[in-house]
């Protein structure tokens, strides 16, 4: 069983945290990060687990959610640089979170 990347993006934060419910009630998945865009209107969650539990998470989503997602990917064994990019994303959304606490 290999890393692997989800990407799941969606217009709405409600939607969202929708269907990232669903996506860790569906699989063995946990969030690696997010991203929100348009003063939040679209936003890309990053979830990350072994290959079978991404696909089955996202497919969920995909199924139940409130809305249809504007795009969707899994990525399996990813390259480095997407590591990477999605570290960035996460160092970013790890700053914002210890600012929000302080």
């Amino acid at each position: 069983m290999s890393r692997s990347y989800g990407f799941y993006e969606i217009t709405g934060v409600v939607a969202a945290l929708d269907a990232l419910d669903i996506m860790c009630k569906a699989a063995n998945v946990e969030l690696s990060s997010w991203e929100r865009r348009l003063g939040g209107r679209l936003v890309t969650i990053i979830i990350q687990g072994d290959v079978s539990a991404v696909t089955e998470a996202i497919e969920s989503a995909v199924e139940n959610g409130i809305k249809k997602p504007v795009s969707y990917a899994v990525i399996a064994n990813p390259h480095e640089e997407i590591v990477r990019l999605v570290e960035i994303s996460r160092s970013r959304w790890d700053k914002s979170m210890k600012k929000e606490q302080k």
